[in-house]
């Protein structure tokens, strides 16, 4: 039986506490910056305003590129795909730590 534990995690500059199993936390962290990413892009273009329609929009472009990839069986589960979300989850957490906006204290 696995216990759950109280994950706080970080997007578009909001704190959420997030009740999950401990052997799910790395998960959900790494979930939860590459939704940071997402709506960090689509707040930094501009055509989209308020934190409501920006998670849609991100939730709308992540299904889009998982139902992509689903249909491509050419793309292999676990080999490029899961190397490019690391790489993304570099790239954020590198962005992250130099967003002037992001170094409250």
């Amino acid at each position: 039986m696995s216990s759950s534990n109280s994950v706080t995690v970080q997007i578009l500059d909001k704190e959420y506490s997030i009740i999950c199993p401990q052997e799910e936390r790395s998960n959900l962290v790494s979930a939860a910056r590459y939704l940071d990413g997402k709506m960090r892009e689509i707040r930094s273009s501009g055509k989209v305003i308020g934190a409501d329609r920006i998670a849609v929009m991100a939730a709308l472009n992540i299904t889009h590129d998982l139902l992509h990839r689903q249909e491509r069986p050419d793309v292999q589960a676990g080999g490029p795909t899961r190397e490019q979300v690391r790489d993304l989850l570099d790239r954020v957490d590198l962005a992250l730590s130099s967003d002037p906006d992001n170094s409250k204290g």
